[in-house]
């Protein structure tokens, strides 16, 4: 039984074979070789300013657009950058998306030209709160300027990761050719992140490219095993090819992996509307 059309827009992990695993995202961290006699002592260092103004914006934003403020008025030059960061991710937390988005670009404008990856992060920032606000246009352009520093950084995770909202953007703007080639260009650059796997398999399988939204999606469970939307992806992609035990499967695993949470709801209703499973014949 196929899922009915109105629910495919939703963001929906199976192979053809059992559930993906739900064990714990084993994160590898680079052992260190420094050895015990060679490990000196030292005071930790105070916190910079940035990290403080940040942490400020996490807990208290508005307390922090008032500090960052203050701070980017005693400055100029490239010292503007840190308080701006700061500015735009407080107004950010306080729902001020188009200023926020302003603070991000004046930040980057105000980072020397030779700190080319730094403009690329800021430049994303700046995208993403577009992005948040409902601009894709002024989101693409920010995105696309930040895709270059980052090219021209030599930075290809960065740019493989921008390349992502890339592809949102481009999608918001009906572009879905051009969201495939930005998503084509961040599995390249940035392998190693799921999310890049997961749009992939959503777009592949709205343009009706179900065996390559199957391989997608399937890279992006073993890259992040846990993953309520990459279950809910996997499972509507395994309904639309006819494998509906798979996609119970998969479902199964969102309730799982998050009881409670929009996702697990989503999925229930998933379960609902595929209906019980066909009990086996009589021999």
């Amino acid at each position: 039984m196929a899922l009915p059309l109105i629910l495919l827009p939703l963001l929906a992990q199976v192979g053809p074979g059992p559930a993906l695993p739900q064990a714990p995202l084993e994160i590898k961290r680079q052992e260190n070789r420094i050895r015990p006699d060679k490990v000196i002592d030292t005071p930790a260092l105070p916190p910079s300013r940035l990290t403080q103004c940040l942490t400020l914006a996490r807990s208290d934003p508005a307390s922090a657009v008032e500090q960052a403020g203050t701070w980017l008025g005693t400055v100029t030059g490239s010292a503007r950058v840190e308080p701006g960061h700061c500015l735009g991710v407080a107004l950010t937390g306080v729902g001020k998306l188009d200023e926020a988005e302003a603070a991000f670009l004046a930040a980057r404008d105000d980072t020397p030209a030779m700190e080319r990856a730094n403009r690329a992060r800021l430049g994303a920032m700046a995208g993403n709160a577009a992005l948040a606000a409902g601009s894709p246009e002024r989101a693409l352009t920010a995105l696309d300027a930040a895709h270059g520093e980052a090219l021209g950084a030599g930075n290809l995770n960065l740019a493989g990761e921008i390349s992502i909202d890339r592809a949102r953007a481009l999608v918001l703007l009906k572009r879905e050719g051009d969201a495939a080639a930005a998503l084509a260009s961040a599995r390249t650059n940035a392998p190693e992140n799921a999310v890049g796997w997961l749009l992939s398999a959503t777009l592949s399988r709205r343009q009706g490219k179900l065996a390559e939204a199957q391989q997608q999606i399937e890279l992006a469970a073993q890259l992040l095993p846990v993953d309520p939307e990459i279950g809910l992806e996997a499972g509507v992609i395994a309904a639309l090819a006819g494998r509906d035990d798979a996609a119970r499967r998969s479902f199964r695993s969102v309730l799982n992996a998050a009881p409670g949470s929009p996702a697990a709801k989503t999925a229930q209703a998933y379960l609902d509307q595929l209906g019980p499973e066909a009990t086996p014949s009589p021999r």
